[in-house]
C-alpha cells in the first residue's frame, strides 16, 4: 500500500503534462489525478491551480465547452435608416445591435422602400458583424402617432383611424390607458411597437373631441393633416403691433365707390371692386374697372415671422365650420379684411378693356380705399333681379348695374375665346345657433358669381403680363393639357350614349362646345365630371406653360393674398418691378421658386382633403340618424366591387356593393363604364336613376353603404351599348328590386 503524498510532493509540471498525454489527452478530473499519484485530500486546491496554469499556456486540454459562434439569422426584420450616395439602402436591425445593414437598390423590390420602412428581408454575411440584405416583403409602415375614433368597451376598446382605406385595421390600448378612455372620443394617439411582427399599440391619448361633435370633426382632420393650428408667439407679436395705414406714399382712393362681394359665410375679405364706362372717346364702348387686393405684403414682410408661418400653411383652410388661417386674425379678419367704412391698404389694379372685352391698358399701385359696403352674392343678385334692400338700394345704378354692364363684355369674351366651364354644383353644411348640423345645401350659382370670377380673371391676367414683360421671376398658375387616355374614356362614353364628339386633341373651346351642347341633357353633370376627370391638375410653377381651363398663355394669382402665399408672392414682385416700395420680393432662383412651387401645391392639395374630407363626414353625421331611409340618387361611379350612388338629396355619394344589386354575377365593362348582368343581362351605368335604403353611415370615415331598391336606365344611355347588352338591356322601366 503507497503512502499518500503532501501538498509538498504533486507532480511536476512534466509529469502531470506526460501522464496526461499517455492517458488519451483529455483533461482529467482532480480526483483522479489524487489516486494516480498518490495525493493527501489536501493536495487538490494546488492541483487544480497547476491545472488551471498548464491549461492557460495550452499545454492541457480544457475541460469548458467552447463557445458556439453567434448564430445570423437567415431572415430577419430590418428597417431602412438612411440612403447613400450610391442609391442603396442602410439599414438596422432589431436582433442584431450594432450590426451593419446594407440593402442594394437592385435588392430592394418593388415597391421601392424608403427610410423609415420595415421590411422581411434576407440576410447574407458580408464581413465582420456586417450584412448584406435581400428584400422579401414589405411590412405596412407604422406610424408614430395615428388620429381615430374610440370604439368597444373596457378591454375590447379599440382605435379605428379615420383614413377610409383603414378599414378592418384597429389598435389595441395599453391597460393602463384603456381605463381611462371612452367610446365614441376623437383622439390623437402614440403607437408602440412591442415585437417586429406585432400590431402596434396605443401608448398615449389626446382627446379631441366627441364623434358626434361637428367641431371635433374638423379639429380631428386638421391634426390628422398636420396643419398647423397656433401661430408661433413671434408671428402673434408681431401681427399685435400692426397698425392701420395712413395716406402717406399712396393714391388716395376713399372716394371710389369699391364694394365687397361674398358668400353669407366668407370670413375675409380681400378683394373689391369698381366699373364704370371709360370716358375716353378712342375707346368707345369700353369700360374702366378698379380691382382692389388687400395689401399683405405691407404687413408680411420677406423673412420675418408671419412670413415664415405662412409660407408654412401655404394657404386658409376652410372647413364647414371654422377656418384655420393663414395669417392669424389680427391681420386675416381685421387689418387686411376690406372690410366697410374703414381705411384699409390695398393695391388697386387700374384696368381698361375694349368693347369686346380685350385688356388694353393696365396699372399697378399702392393706394388707400374705403369699401362702402360688404354685399353678399344673393343680395347683390336680388338687387339686379328687381328686389333691392335698404343697402344694396342705393348702390343700384351707380355701382351694381355699372358692374353688370362691364361683366357682361367679359363674359361675351370668355365665350368667344372658349374656356371650361364646369358648373358643378356644390354644398354647404347648415349649422344651427349650438353648431349641430341642421341640413345640407347646394351652393346656388348665380350670375353674380362669375361676375366677380372674371373681374379676379382679368386682374390675374394683366399681373402675369407686367412681371412677363418684366422678366421677373414669379409663380405662375399654370395647367397642362387633359390626358389623351383619359380623353378616350370620355370619347367612348359619349359615343355610347350617342353624343357626337371627335377623337383626337382638344382645345378649350372644344370642352366649352360639348357642355353647351349638352346642357339640357339629362346626363349634363355626369359628362361635366368626367370632363372634370380627364384635366390635369393646376399648380404653382415659376416655368409659364399657360393655363389650359381658361385658354390664357399667361395667368397668376394675385386677388387673395390673405389666403393665398403665392398671391402674396406676385404682390411682392410687382412691388418690385414697379418700385411700389417696401416688401418686395428678394431675389430667388429658379430652382428656389420650384421649390416653393412644389410646396404651395401641396399644402393646396391638402386643404381640399381636409376641406372635402369635412363635409363628407359631416354629411354622414347628418344622415347617421337616418339608416334604413330611402333616397332617390343617380349613379356616378362604376367599379367592379359596385356602383358609386350621389344622392339628389344632400349631394352626398356612398358606395351600392355588387352584393346588393340581386343574384345575378355581374361583368365590369371599365371602357363604357358599366356592370352588365351575366345571367340577365341587366345593365347599370353612370347617370343611371336608382333609389336606395340607407345600411350604413360611418362619421369617422365619412362612408355611406347602400341596398338598391329602384333602378333606371338613364334617358338615351341604352344607345350604342356593347353588343353584348344590346337586345338584354330592360330599358328605362322603373322596377322595384326585392330584397
Amino acid at each position: 500500500m503507497r503512502r499518500a503524498r503532501s501538498s509538498a510532493a504533486l507532480p511536476s509540471r512534466d509529469e502531470l503534462v506526460r501522464w496526461i498525454a499517455e492517458h488519451g489527452g483529455r483533461r482529467p478530473r482532480t480526483r483522479e489525478l489524487l489516486r494516480a499519484f498518490a495525493l493527501a485530500p489536501e493536495a487538490k486546491r494546488p492541483l487544480r491551480a497547476l491545472l488551471r496554469e498548464l491549461e492557460a499556456e495550452g499545454l492541457v486540454p480544457s475541460r469548458r465547452k467552447p463557445k458556439r459562434e453567434a448564430r445570423t439569422p437567415g431572415v430577419a426584420v430590418i428597417e431602412v435608416v438612411a440612403l447613400d450616395e450610391d442609391g442603396d439602402l442602410r439599414c438596422t436591425a432589431p436582433t442584431l445591435p450594432g450590426a451593419r445593414v446594407l440593402l442594394p437598390a437592385e435588392r430592394a423590390g418593388r415597391p421601392a422602400p424608403t427610410v423609415g420602412d420595415r421590411l422581411v428581408a434576407r440576410l447574407l454575411p458580408s464581413g465582420k458583424n456586417r450584412f448584406t440584405a435581400e428584400a422579401i416583403r414589405l411590412l405596412p409602415r407604422v406610424p408614430a402617432t395615428v388620429v381615430g375614433v374610440l370604439e368597444g368597451q373596457g378591454e375590447d376598446l379599440r382605435l379605428r383611424p379615420l383614413e377610409r382605406d383603414s378599414r378592418g385595421l384597429d389598435y389595441r390600448l395599453a391597460p393602463e390607458i384603456a381605463a381611462d378612455a371612452r367610446a365614441g372620443e376623437l383622439v390623437r394617439a402614440a403607437l408602440s411597437l412591442d415585437r417586429p411582427f406585432a400590431r402596434p399599440r396605443v401608448a398615449r391619448l389626446e382627446r379631441i373631441g366627441r364623434l358626434d361633435d361637428p367641431a371635433a370633426i374638423s379639429t380631428a382632420l386638421a391634426v390628422q393633416a398636420g396643419l398647423p393650428i397656433a401661430f408661433a408667439p413671434a408671428a402673434l407679436a408681431r401681427a399685435a403691433k400692426a397698425k392701420p395705414v395712413t395716406r402717406r406714399g399712396r393714391v388716395d382712393l376713399r372716394d371710389l365707390p369699391l364694394v365687397t362681394i361674398d358668400g353669407e359665410d366668407a370670413r375675409d375679405f380681400d378683394d373689391a371692386v369698381f366699373a364704370e364706362p371709360d370716358p375716353d372717346p378712342d375707346n368707345p364702348g369700353g369700360h374702366r374697372i378698379t380691382v382692389a387686393i388687400a395689401d399683405v405684403a405691407h404687413y408680411v414682410r420677406p423673412d420675418d415671422p408671419l412670413d415664415r408661418a405662412a409660407r408654412e400653411r401655404g394657404n386658409s383652410v376652410y372647413f364647414p365650420d371654422r377656418a384655420v388661417p393663414m395669417l392669424p386674425e389680427e391681420l386675416s379678419n381685421e387689418l387686411c379684411s376690406l372690410q366697410p367704412h374703414v381705411d384699409r391698404a390695398c393695391i388697386a389694379a387700374q384696368l381698361r378693356i375694349d368693347a369686346k372685352g380685350r385688356l388694353v391698358a393696365w396699372r399697378f399701385e399702392r393706394a388707400i380705399m374705403r369699401s362702402r359696403a360688404r354685399l353678399t352674392y344673393r343680395q347683390v343678385q336680388a338687387a339686379v333681379d328687381g328686389a333691392p334692400d335698404e343697402v344694396t338700394g342705393p348702390l343700384l345704378e351707380p355701382v351694381l348695374q355699372p358692374l353688370y354692364r362691364a361683366y357682361e363684355v367679359l363674359a361675351e369674351a370668355r365665350r368667344r375665346r372658349g374656356t371650361i366651364d364646369l358648373d358643378l354644383p356644390e354644398r354647404r353644411i347648415l349649422f344651427d345657433e349650438q353648431g349641430r348640423i341642421r341640413g345640407v345645401e347646394r351652393r346656388e350659382r348665380l350670375a353674380v358669381h362669375r361676375l366677380i370670377e372674371e373681374f379676379m380673371i382679368l386682374a390675374n391676367v394683366a399681373a402675369a403680363t407686367v412681371l412677363e414683360e418684366a422678366v421677373q421671376p414669379c409663380l405662375y398658375r399654370v395647367h397642362d393639357k387633359p390626358d389623351p387616355l383619359k380623353l378616350e374614356m370620355l370619347a367612348d362614353y359619349l359615343e355610347r350614349i350617342g353624343v357626337p364628339w371627335s377623337r383626337g386633341p382638344k382645345s378649350p373651346a372644344d370642352f366649352d362646345r360639348l357642355l353647351a351642347r349638352v346642357a339640357d341633357h339629362a346626363l349634363r353633370e355626369q359628362i361635366a365630371q368626367l370632363v372634370l376627370r380627364c384635366q390635369a391638375q393646376a399648380v404653382y410653377s415659376p416655368r409659364n406653360i399657360g393655363h389650359f381651363g381658361l385658354n390664357l398663355r399667361r395667368y397668376v394669382h394675385f386677388t387673395s393674398p390673405i389666403r393665398r402665399y403665392a398671391d402674396l408672392l406676385v404682390h411682392r414682385a410687382l412691388v418690385k418691378v414697379l418700385g411700389l416700395g417696401a416688401g418686395g420680393l428678394p431675389e430667388m432662383t429658379i430652382d428656389e421658386l420650384e421649390a416653393l412651387g412644389r410646396h404651395l401645391s401641396t399644402t393646396e392639395r391638402r386643404a381640399m382633403e381636409c376641406e372635402r374630407g369635412a363635409l363628407e363626414r359631416m354629411i354622414a353625421l347628418h344622415l347617421a340618424d337616418r339608416i334604413g331611409a330611402r333616397f332617390a340618387g343617380r349613379i356616378v361611379g362604376v367599379q367592379f366591387f359596385g356602383l358609386f350612388v350621389a344622392l339628389d338629396e344632400t349631394g352626398a355619394e356612398g358606395l351600392l356593393p355588387v352584393a346588393e344589386l340581386g343574384d345575378d354575377a355581374f361583368e365590369h365593362d371599365p371602357r363604357h363604364h358599366l356592370l352588365v348582368g351575366k345571367r340577365t343581362g341587366e345593365v347599370f351605368g353612370l347617370g343611371d336613376r336608382v333609389v336606395v335604403t340607407l345600411l350604413e353611415a360611418d362619421p369617422a370615415t365619412g362612408s355611406l353603404v347602400f341596398a338598391l331598391d329602384e333602378h333606371s336606365r338613364a334617358p338615351g344611355a341604352e344607345l350604342a351599348l356593347p353588343p353584348r347588352a344590346i337586345g338584354r338591356g330592360r330599358g328605362p322601366v322603373l322596377r322595384r328590386r326585392r330584397r
